[in-house]
């Protein structure tokens, strides 16, 4: 059987007793069985299998044309009381999910009733109980319990993606991620190659603050010492993406910013076999094709795509291709084990731009100083998974998984107001070999009269980078091969990671309405370092008149415990109020420390970062009307690694250094709601849903606790401190139209919050305000898709680069038109 999440069957029958209503009068003593019959109420028992993917929400089960309902619990049962004689109908619902519905007499209490609640397939079916239907959001949560994660007392989102107007065939992140609250979202990237976002004042580089995950196993190069995201899943092949906030470090790593986690499709199991495919063009020559197959046979489920995209890009020499492959095979071997495999090949080739001063973006933000800089990354990845269970309440998940990858940048890395004389260009490059192994065991027990959840995992990650820096060609094509491969002229490392952890947390329900969860993770954390890097002294020529090399071996080794404490208290099944703290540490990346960097330097000293986070919230939603998040956070660091702007002594240029600045603390407000305002006012419709959304948070994040005087009490870098996000969607039988609004406050882009260098990769990040439009229109087996990103043409950036794809300020995208047409056969 596939893969469920959310799928517990009965830990243990409860006998319903049954409840006698003794007739108000009793005129007649011998009164008909059958009238008897009908005066009783009855107990109906039973469980919800979740089929394919999870549903978003809380499964209910309900009597149709009553008022009658019960949500179903953690492992998947439900208990119905009070039901009247007579034939019923029940209805079993979740969104996401097809509805399952069961008619039958009622004279007795009955055990054992079952429904399975399947995927919806390319339509939205109706649950009609009592006259109303249910909505879908395009925002929703993580159940408590789900994918062999425990999630009860913390913040998490997801992103339905079937449910969103955007343009996905770009990976538009302004537009898929509208919803999330508290993102600084860097706009640096050619249709979504890359993705860069970042938390709560975390730095958006490669969203490398985020444990990012592709179905539940790790895709950054390298999870400790060089966790960034040169790979980002496209979004048309997605169902859905999850964000867990920093209370994720326990189950998932010691990332500040949480966890990310991109779900793919999982194949439909209505058919053999069912192709789509998605053409798309757009604007500054953009061409993208997308086209998957899917379905069931036998016992084999499957799901596999090909993407290609290309184009010319916003500015001049910004062009590019790529290529992405994807498989996946889930393979049914009994009731009780189930296996999947996947396999994930993507390369992408692109040319850079290079940034711009503050006066060069004031002129002209698409003009491009820089025609030889060039960028490629070749990235695979395996996963093996098994799942078995043990019975109805323990279940066992490993997951296995590799990373053979690379990524090469060869260019002018000189500040951008120093021109380019085509001398020999900087080539770097890293290589990724990872291995890993993450395996998970879920367990529901009774402890008084409520069932309790036991996660208990365990992790090992092997990983292998090496980075090599050294002269390039002096040509402007992506030639990334050194002239002097055997000396190079720069630096040449491996760095070796070791990782190990053992991690368990426990769901304890004093009540159905209050739980605490409390976790504790043990770590160890080895990196190494070996390998040599050169120095050099310059004449006031530019001639080398000493050369040094300098060979190192470095290690480090660490272990710790980290802890957690999450609460849940339910005051209805619409409200909830949730806390949690938990630990976080991260890993200095031992790659960043001999970068050759004219623009970038690194404190050779550099430790680990410490810290914790606490979430105080409410959320509700009442699936056809609203849904709504509100959380106050708070996020402390204990050395936070950050980059102050300092002066050559000898040149006077301005640089970046990177190193333990201070200590630092994170805290705001989150705010997000969406309303169906036909279904709240009242007024449904079958033909009309009109929806709104609202996102907005205020961050107020500072250093603290430091002997610099230059950013005691400065704000934090990359914090805008008020970001709104606004979005409506309208939706008229097979039409859906879809505006979004967006704006961000002005921030800083170093920790002295300096407003403008002469280099440009200093600087103040100005405020901007961008709207979006898109539409899809859907007619049998076809579907046509429009957008219109940047509306009105704003002129804005969002980054100041200190290396690629700068250095200096990179623009955004301006006004852009994109069209898609999606058949299905």
């Amino acid at each position: 059987m596939p893969y469920r999440s959310n799928e517990y069957k009965t830990i243990k029958k409860r006998k319903g007793v049954a409840r006698s209503l003794l007739p108000l009068l009793m005129l007649l003593a011998g009164v008909a069985l059958s009238f008897q019959v009908r005066a009783q109420t009855f107990t109906l028992s039973g469980t919800v299998r979740i089929v394919g993917e999870a549903c978003m929400g809380t499964p209910k089960v309900v009597v149709r044309g009553s008022s009658l309902g019960v949500s179903v619990d953690a492992v998947g049962s439900f208990r119905l009381e009070g039901i009247p004689a007579g034939e019923q109908t029940l209805v079993a619902f979740c969104l996401g999910k097809k509805m399952a519905e069961q008619t039958l007499i009622v004279d007795r209490d009955t055990e054992g009733l079952e429904f399975v609640l399947a995927d919806i397939e390319n339509e939205l079916e109706d649950v009609q109980v009592d006259g109303s239907r249910a909505e879908s959001f395009a925002a929703a949560r993580l159940a408590s319990v789900e994918n062999f994660g425990v999630y009860d007392g913390r913040k998490s989102e997801v992103i339905v993606l079937k449910e969103m107007v955007a343009n996905t065939a770009t990976n538009n992140a302004r537009q898929v991620y509208s919803r999330i609250t508290g993102l600084n979202i860097w706009e640096s990237d050619q249709t979504g190659l890359q993705l860069g976002i970042g938390g709560r004042g975390l730095s958006p580089n490669r969203t490398s603050n985020f444990n990012v995950r592709q179905n539940g196993y790790d895709i950054s190069a390298d999870a400790l010492g060089y966790p960034e995201s040169y790979y980002t899943p496209p979004v048309e092949a997605l169902e859905r993406i999850e964000i867990v906030r920093g209370a994720a470090s326990l189950q998932y790593g010691t990332q500040f910013g949480g966890m990310l986690n991109f779900r793919f499709r999982r194949g439909t199991e209505d058919a053999k076999i069912r192709l789509t495919s998605r053409q798309s063009a757009g604007s500054w020559g953009y061409f993208g094709s997308f086209n998957s197959l899917e379905g069931t046979v036998g016992n084999l489920r499957y799901y596999t795509f090909y993407q290609h995209k290309r184009g010319d890009g916003y500015r001049p020499n910004s062009g590019f291709t790529a290529h992405n492959f994807y498989t996946s095979l889930d393979y049914t071997f009994s009731e009780k084990l189930s296996a999947s495999l996947e396999l994930t090949k993507m390369t992408y080739l692109t040319q850079q731009a290079g940034g711009l001063t503050d006066r060069q973006f004031e002129e002209n933000p698409r003009r491009s100083f820089r025609d030889r800089n060039w960028f490629n990354v070749d990235w695979n990845l395996a996963a093996l998974a098994f799942t078995y269970n043990f019975s109805d309440r323990t279940k066992l998940n490993t997951r296995n998984f590799a990373l053979l990858a690379s990524r090469q940048s060869v260019g002018n890395l000189e500040r951008i107001n120093v021109a380019d004389f085509g001398e020999e260009r900087t080539l770097i490059a890293g290589d990724f070999r990872n291995f890993g192994n993450e395996t998970r065991l879920l367990h529901w027990y009774r402890m008084g009269k409520e069932t309790q959840t036991f996660l208990v995992g365990t992790r090992a990650y092997h990983g292998t980078t090496t980075a090599k820096q050294g002269w390039g060609s002096r040509g402007a094509d992506a030639d990334f091969r050194y002239l002097n491969p055997n000396d190079l002229e720069d630096s040449d490392y491996v760095f070796p990671n070791r990782n190990y952890a053992l991690f368990a947390e426990n769901i304890i329900n004093f009540s159905p309405k209050f739980s605490l969860t409390p976790g504790v993770r043990l770590e160890n954390i080895q990196t190494y370092a070996d390998g040599y890097y050169k120095q050099y002294v310059f004449d006031g020529a530019g001639n080398v008149l000493v050369e040094n090399r300098f060979d190192e071996e470095l290690e480090r080794r660490r272990s710790f415990l980290l802890f957690g404490l999450g609460s849940s208290y339910r005051q209805s099944e619409s409200v909830e109020f949730y806390a949690n703290i938990s630990q976080n540490y991260r890993a200095i990346n031992f790659t960043d420390l001999r970068i050759n960097n004219p623009n970038l330097r690194v404190d050779p000293a550099i430790t680990d970062e410490q810290g914790y986070t606490a979430d105080l919230g409410v959320k509700g939603s009442k699936s056809d009307r609203y849904t709504y998040e509100v959380t106050l956070f708070y996020l402390r660091y204990f050395g936070k690694i950050g980059q102050v702007l300092r002066t050559d002594s000898v040149l006077f240029n301005d640089y970046r250094y990177r190193t333990n600045i201070a200590d630092a603390r994170n805290m705001g407000l989150e705010a997000f709601g969406e309303v169906s305002l036909l279904n709240l006012l009242g007024k449904d419709s079958e033909r009309i849903k009109w929806t709104l959304f609202g996102n907005f948070s205020l961050i107020d994040a500072r250093y603290i606790r430091t002997q610099d005087a230059a950013i005691r009490n400065k704000n934090v870098e990359m914090v805008p401190p008020v970001t709104v996000k606004l979005g409506s969607t309208a939706r008229y039988k097979g039409l859906s139209v879809s505006a979004q609004y967006s704006y961000v406050d002005a921030h800083f882009s170093d920790a002295s919050n300096a407003v403008r260098t002469a280099t440009a990769v200093e600087g103040l990040i100005p405020s901007y305000a961008v709207a979006d439009i898109s539409a899809i229109y859907r007619w049998k087996s076809l579907a046509l898709e429009v957008s219109v990103n940047n509306l009105f043409d704003e002129q804005y950036f969002t980054r100041r680069a200190d290396a690629y794809p700068g250095p200096g300020i990179i623009a955004a995208d301006g006004r852009g038109f994109y069209a898609t047409l999606e058949m299905n056969f």
